[in-house]
């Protein structure tokens, strides 16, 4: 049988495992004081959660450039379109009361508008209806200074002919979400913000979340957001008027508060999870193709696992709220910057909790670095630890290829900075891909490794 080479091995596509390496909160810190500087952010709170469990609440920098009070945990901010995921869960919670279905043509409130009855509430949740996005710009423009109702907007927006046929694309839409927002209302007879209040916040006990709250007073430790043009320096930003942000942009809140929300979703404490599945699976547009997002959820399902994220911007505000189911971590970033580029930071946090591995089996003995350290460590002497080998890879290794091997790795310098990539699963043996340098040459490899902690393999060559 052909052997699995390397990039066949990594072609052939990654199932996930659940454990990822413990992540150190003192070096989350660091990385996070770092970005605050030189992105020049200014205020910043930041939530980490892994295993279920929050490893670092922090805030940076300051809530208000004139008062120069800080960030502090408990500093509640606009999150944006995060508010989308909330709109969706209420949707959801009245579908498994029966009120209403997922596949209901809008025409069922909205007769009037266009194509009303081809377009679903979860084409709405999911951004497939077509319907042209009321803010699709990064400032306020000269429309959303003035208050508007939601009905006035829908009507501006959604009575106008489809960017495209439902389900056809995918383009985010925040006019689908101010409609939804008013189904809820229409089918449980309460105003949006009571609803979610009633029905998330309060059985969540999230105390520093709150729709369309007031932020005229400095008691309540609310952060103040702050705009830039062409790397000025930060100005208070003068947020939309009443009404543009509302069920698909509103709410505000604090990490902490956030990482709760997160696990009860992952926990399916307020929905099913049947529910659950829909926000977090993503939807298929007609040609199949798909959309790359749920209801009120971002999905990426490629690479080493599944990861749900969502961003938010509102006039001086960026959010970022991402989930990795599979180790049960999160993190949450709220800067009240709206120039702030928190997406490289975000990316960063989230590599240190992605699972290393692939239904990886617990292999016995040394962990798959000090296992290579320790083989290739011999090899540079000439010798291997036979009693570490499986019976195939002994008989395998000859006196005189061990020797080879020695003489060609002393000829290219010693063998450094040794790293595991990554541990991914083959025959039911752990498969670590090691890279390392050998001298000037970067190599990289594979080592198999079988439950009783025998390496059954290990074959490398010049990366």
């Amino acid at each position: 049988m052909k052997r699995f080479s390397l990039a066949a091995l990594l072609a052939g596509g990654l199932v996930v495992s659940a454990h990822a390496q413990a992540v150190n909160p003192t070096q989350l810190d660091s990385i996070i004081r770092k970005a605050v500087v030189d992105k020049h952010i200014v205020g910043l709170s930041v939530g980490v959660m892994q295993n279920g469990k929050v490893v670092l609440a922090k805030g940076y920098g300051v809530r208000d450039l004139a008062s120069k009070e800080p960030v502090t945990p408990q500093t509640m901010f606009a999150i944006g379109s995060v508010t989308k995921q909330f709109t969706c869960t209420a949707l959801l919670m009245l579908a498994e009361q029966k009120r209403l279905s997922l596949t209901d043509p809008i025409s069922n409130w909205y007769p009037t508008l266009t194509r009303a009855k081809d377009i679903r509430l979860i084409d709405l949740g999911g951004h497939l209806s077509g319907y042209h996005d009321y803010y699709p710009l990064d400032f306020v423009d000269r429309e959303m200074q003035k208050p508007a109702t939601a009905d006035e907007i829908i009507t501006e927006y959604a009575t106008r002919p489809l960017d495209f046929a439902p389900r056809s694309r995918y383009s985010y839409s925040n006019t689908g979400f101010l409609i939804l927002g008013r189904v809820i209302e229409k089918v449980s007879g309460e105003p949006f913000g009571a609803f979610v209040a009633k029905q998330i916040f309060t059985p969540l006990k999230l105390s520093r979340t709150a729709y369309e709250p007031a932020t005229t007073t400095s008691a309540a430790n609310m952060a103040r957001g702050y705009t830039s043009f062409a790397l000025a320096d930060p100005i208070p930003a003068e947020p939309e008027a009443r009404g543009w942000a509302g069920s698909a942009g509103a709410i505000w809140s604090t990490p902490t508060d956030l990482l709760t929300w997160d696990m009860s979703l992952l926990d399916h404490t307020l929905i099913t999870p049947a529910s659950f599945a829909v926000i977090s699976t993503a939807q298929r547009l007609t040609d199949g193709r798909s959309s790359g997002y749920g209801c009120g959820e971002g999905v990426n399902d490629r690479g080493a696992a599944i990861v749900l994220s969502h961003g938010g911007a509102v006039s001086g505000f960026v959010a970022q709220n991402t989930v990795i189911p599979a180790t049960r971590s999160a993190v949450v970033l709220l800067s009240n910057t709206d120039f702030s580029p928190i997406g490289a930071l975000n990316q960063e946090l989230v590599s240190k909790l992605m699972p290393r591995g692939v239904d990886v089996p617990i292999v016995s003995g040394p962990s798959a670095l000090d296992a290579a350290k320790k083989f290739l460590s011999e090899l540079e002497k000439g010798r291997v630890d036979r009693s570490t080998l499986g019976e195939d890879f002994n008989v395998f290794l000859t006196p005189a290829k061990v020797a080879a091997g020695q003489r060609a790795l002393n000829a290219m310098g010693r063998i450094t900075k040794i790293r595991i990539a990554n541990t991914v699963e083959r025959g039911g043996m752990e498969v670590a891909i090691v890279q390392f340098d050998v001298g000037e040459t970067t190599s990289q490899g594979l080592m198999y490794r079988t439950p009783d902690g025998k390496v059954q393999e290990f074959l490398f060559s010049r990366n």
